[in-house]
C-alpha cells in the first residue's frame, strides 16, 4: 500500500504512516464497536484477527506475507528503519512491554518476571526481574551486559553510534547488576515517566557493543536473536527475508515452521494474492473490492458461480456471435469466431481471479494513527493564529472523515486528541478547545485579521485623497485616455465574437488543469476575473450623451459577485497553496483535499492546488516547509509525553536564521505546550501525567496548526484458513500463535517454488 506519513525522526521511531486509498467497496460496519449507554469517542475499533486457541492451529507449514521492500536496515534504531523493519524485528528481537488491544503498555511475560519501580527518592530507580529461561539464539542468558551496552549506544553521549533516538535513554544514569544478571537495576538523573518505552526491542551486546556491529552490522543480518522465530536469510533480489523457527525459544512453540517476508509493490498486491504468492497483505479498498466480488462471484460462500462463464461476454461479442450463426460472410465469421475466443479466453482468466480471491477474506479494522490537515504557521497568511483557527472553524470534520471511512463499514468519528485515540486510557475529545465547526465565527475572525469580502481589490495606499495613483491618472493626457477608449471598444468588439467560443472552452480548461500539476480554486469561477479597463467609458463626452452619465476619470468598472466574495486585504487575495500527492494509492488524501477546497472555497479563501510525486511529497515539501497546507499522518503510541513533545515542541531559531523544528512541520508552538509536555515526561503518577498530557493537547487545538481529521483505515487480505493474523488495530501481533487451521504448505515454500 502506498503510504504517505512520516518518521518519527528523534523520537521513538515508529512504523511509517500513512493514508489508506479510499474506494467504493461497503462492507458491514463491524460490531461490538460501542454498546448502549456507552460513549463512542472512548471506544476503540476492535482488532480482526480471526481469533483460535492454539489447539485448532495446526503445527506446520510456510505464511507468506507481503511487505513494501525488503528493509534497508534491521537495526530498528536507524534512520532508515522502516514499517518492514518492525514487522520483522517483532520476530526476533525482545519487546519488554508491546502493546495490548487497547493500545496500553503491558509486561511481556516471556520476557520479564516483573519490572516496577522501586524507588523515587533521591533518584527513580527501576528494576528489571528477567525470565530465568530467557536466552538468545546461541544459548547466553538475557541479563544486563545486553541492557548496558544497549544504553551506551543509545545515549546520545558517543556520536560513533548513528543513532535516529534516545529519548529516555538519555535521562539513565548507571546501570547496575542487581543479585545476578537476570536483575537489572536502572537509575535514573531525571525522573522518566515513559521507562517501560525503553529496551524494545532489545539487541544482544554483539549488537550493541560497538559502533561497527551498531552502524553497519545489523543492518543486514542478525546472528543472535531470542524471538520465537530465528532469521534464516535476507535476499534483496528475490525480495524475501526467511524467518525458522528458533529451536530455543522457551515459550509457546510457533506453530508455523517458517515465516516468510516477501517484497510486493502495493499496486501489484492482487495479482499476487490471486497467484498465491503471499497469504497475507495490506491491501487499499480497491484490492478489497475485488475480494468482495469475488466472494459474490463464489455465492459468497466457495461455492458455484452465481452465474457460470460467460455472463460477461459484452454487447459487441454477442453481436459477432449473433453474425456468425446466422451465415454472414466469411470474413465477419472469421472475426466473430476470433472475438469469441478472445471473450474466452478472457472470461477464463477472471474466473481463475474469482476463484483465487474468494479464498480470501478482508480482515479491517482502525489503524493506530489519525490523518490531519497541516497548516504551516511560518511565514505568510497562516502566521496569524486567527486566520489558523478561522478555517480549522470552517471544515467539517465528520463529512471529511465519512467520506474515507463509510465506504468501508467502519466507524466515522473525527479523533478529539492529538495526542490519544478513542479507546486508550488517555483518551479526552480536547477539540472544545477550539471550538465547534461555525462558518459565521470563521468570517468573524478572518475579518478581524484583516481579510475581508472584496479586500483583493482595494489598497489602502491607493484609497487616500491625492494618491499618487489618483494623481497619476488625473495627469494622463486627453490624446492617450482616447486612444484608451478606441482601444478598449475594439477589444470589446473581439471579445464579444469569441465569447461563445471561450465559454464553450472554459469547462474543459478547467478539467484539465486539475488533472496535474498546479491550479486555483477561488479565481477562476466564470465571470471572476475583472476585464479591467482604462477608466474611460464608451460613452465618452459626445453630442447627444445622457446628461449626468459620464464617469469620473479613474473609476473601474464593478467587480463581479465572485470576485467581491473572495477575501482579500491591501489588495492582495488570500490565497494558500495546498500541496498533495499525486500517486495512484493516495486517491482518498486527494479526495479528502477537495472537499477541503470547496469548504475554504464556501468562505471566501482561494487554494492553489500543487499535486507532487508521492516519492518528494514529504522530503521536498511537507519537512523542508514548502506548502501552506497538506495532508499527512501520525501513529499513536503508548508513550505520548515521549513522542508527542519533538512533534508539537515550538522551532527554536538556528544560528544561520532558520528553524530548528525538530518534528513540528507546522512551525506552530508554545513555551506553554512544551512545559506540560516537560511535566508529563517527568510525573511518575500516571493519572497526573495524563492530565497534563490533556491540558497540552487543549493549547496545542487552540493553536490550530495540526487539525486531527480521521483516523486511518487498516485493510488486511488474509487467507481465509488463517488465525490470529489480520487487521491487528493497536496490539502487537503474537506470531507464535498465527498459523493455519488446517495443515498444509500454504502459499509457494521459502525458496519460491511451488
Amino acid at each position: 500500500m502506498s503510504h504517505v506519513g512520516v518518521p518519527r525522526g528523534t523520537a521513538r521511531k515508529r512504523r511509517s504512516v500513512a493514508l489508506l486509498a479510499t474506494g467504493v467497496l461497503t462492507i458491514p460496519v463491524l460490531a461490538g464497536c460501542t454498546s448502549d449507554g456507552e460513549d463512542p469517542t472512548s471506544v476503540a475499533v476492535p482488532q480482526d484477527i480471526a481469533p483460535a486457541s492454539r489447539d485448532r492451529v495446526a503445527d506446520g507449514s510456510t505464511l507468506n506475507w507481503a511487505i513494501d521492500a525488503v528493509p534497508s536496515t534491521l537495526n530498528a534504531f536507524q534512520a532508515d528503519a522502516d514499517g518492514a523493519t518492525t514487522r520483522i524485528t517483532g520476530a526476533l528481537l525482545p519487546s519488554l512491554f508491546p502493546m495490548d488491544a487497547k493500545g496500553e503498555p503491558r509486561l511481556n511475560p516471556d520476557y520479564l518476571e516483573s519490572a516496577k519501580v522501586i524507588e523515587r527518592e533521591p533518584k527513580q530507580v527501576v528494576l528489571y526481574k528477567l525470565n530465568q529461561q530467557a536466552v538468545w539464539s546461541d544459548g547466553r542468558e538475557i541479563g544486563a551486559p545486553d541492557f548496558v551496552a544497549q544504553w551506551r549506544a543509545l545515549s546520545g553521549k558517543d556520536s560513533a553510534f548513528w543513532t535516529a533516538r534516545n529519548a529516555g535513554y538519555e535521562r539513565i544514569e548507571k546501570i547496575e547488576r542487581g543479585k545476578d544478571d537476570l536483575q537489572v537495576r536502572v537509575t535514573f538523573s531525571k525522573p522518566y515517566a515513559d521507562w517501560r518505552s525503553l529496551f524494545s526491542p532489545l539487541y544482544p551486546k554483539e549488537v550493541t557493543g560497538s559502533p561497527g556491529t551498531f552502524n553497519d552490522g545489523a543492518r543486514t543480518t542478525l546472528r543472535n536473536t531470542a524471538g520465537p522465530f530465528r532469521l534464516r536469510s535476507v535476499n534483496k533480489p528475490k525480495g524475501t527475508v526467511v524467518l525458522d523457527r528458533n529451536p530455543r525459544w522457551w515459550g509457546d512453540e510457533a506453530r508455523l515452521d517458517s515465516l516468510v517476508f516477501r517484497a510486493v509493490e502495493p499496486g501489484k498486491r492482487t495479482d499476487a494474492l490471486a497467484e498465491g504468492t503471499v497469504d497475507v497483505a495490506d491491501i487499499d479498498p480497491a484490492t478489497a473490492n475485488s475480494i468482495a466480488l469475488a466472494a459474490r462471484y463464489r455465492g459468497g460462500n466457495g461455492g458455484p458461480p452465481a452465474h457460470g462463464p460467460g455472463a460477461g461476454i459484452t454487447p459487441a461479442a454477442a453481436l459477432r456471435s449473433w453474425a456468425l450463426a446466422h451465415g454472414s460472410d466469411e470474413e465477419a465469421a472469421e472475426t466473430a469466431r476470433a472475438a469469441r475466443e478472445e471473450t474466452r479466453e478472457a472470461v477464463a482468466v477472471y474466473a481463475a481471479e474469482q476463484k483465487s480471491l474468494s479464498g480470501f477474506a478482508v480482515r479491517k479494522s482502525l489503524e493506530p494513527s489519525y490523518t490531519q490537515l497541516a497548516l504551516n504557521g511560518e511565514s505568510g497568511p497562516l502566521s496569524d493564529d486567527r486566520v489558523r483557527r478561522a478555517i480549522a472553524r470552517t471544515l467539517d470534520r465528520q463529512e471529511l472523515a465519512d467520506a474515507v471511512l463509510k465506504p468501508l463499514g467502519l466507524p466515522a468519528k473525527p479523533p478529539g486528541s492529538h495526542l490519544a485515540l478513542a479507546g486508550q486510557p488517555g483518551y479526552k475529545d480536547g477539540s472544545g478547545a477550539l471550538g465547534e465547526r461555525d462558518t459565521k465565527e470563521a468570517q468573524a475572525l478572518l475579518a478581524d485579521a484583516g481579510w475581508t469580502p472584496g479586500g483583493a481589490l482595494r489598497s489602502t495606499r491607493d484609497t487616500k485623497a491625492g494618491s499618487e495613483a489618483e494623481k497619476k491618472d488625473e495627469g494622463e493626457k486627453p490624446a492617450a485616455r482616447e486612444k484608451a477608449a478606441d482601444e478598449d471598444k475594439d477589444e470589446k468588439a473581439e471579445k464579444a465574437g469569441k465569447k461563445d467560443e471561450k465559454a464553450e472552452d472554459t469547462e474543459k480548461d478547467d478539467k484539465a488543469s486539475r488533472e496535474e500539476g498546479e491550479y486555483t480554486v477561488g479565481d477562476d469561477k466564470p465571470g471572476s476575473r475583472s476585464s479591467g479597463g482604462s477608466g474611460v467609458t464608451a460613452q465618452d463626452k459626445q453630442p447627444g450623451g445622457v446628461a449626468g452619465a459620464y464617469a469620473p476619470v479613474g473609476t473601474a468598472a464593478p467587480a463581479p459577485a465572485a470576485v467581491k466574495s473572495r477575501l482579500g486585504k491591501d489588495g492582495k487575495p488570500l490565497s494558500l497553496r495546498f500541496v498533495l500527492p499525486s500517486g495512484p494509492g493516495s486517491q482518498s488524501l486527494r479526495t479528502v483535499g477537495e472537499k477541503i477546497v470547496a469548504m475554504l472555497d464556501s468562505i471566501g479563501i482561494s487554494t492553489q492546488v500543487t499535486k507532487v510525486a508521492d516519492d518528494s511529497y514529504f522530503k521536498d515539501h511537507i519537512a523542508s516547509g514548502d506548502y501552506d497546507l497538506a495532508l499527512y499522518s501520525w501513529p499513536a503510541t503508548a508513550y505520548p509525553a515521549t513522542d508527542g513533545r519533538p512533534i508539537f515542541a515550538k522551532p527554536e531559531p538556528a544560528t544561520d536564521g532558520s528553524l530548528l523544528v525538530a518534528q513540528n512541520y507546522t512551525r506552530v508552538g508554545s513555551d506553554h505546550i512544551d512545559q506540560l509536555f516537560d511535566r508529563a515526561v517527568a510525573e511518575l503518577d500516571a493519572d497526573a501525567s495524563r492530565d497534563l498530557l490533556k491540558q497540552a493537547d487543549a493549547r496545542i487545538w487552540a493553536a490550530a496548526g495540526s487539525i486531527p481529521l480521521y483516523q486511518r483505515p487498516q485493510l488486511v487480505a488474509v487467507d481465509k484458513k488463517l488465525a490470529n493474523i489480520g487487521a491487528f488495530g493497536f496490539a502487537a501481533p503474537r506470531y507464535q500463535d498465527i498459523g493455519f487451521t488446517a495443515r498444509q504448505a500454504a502459499g509457494p515454500p521459502a525458496n519460491g517454488k511451488k
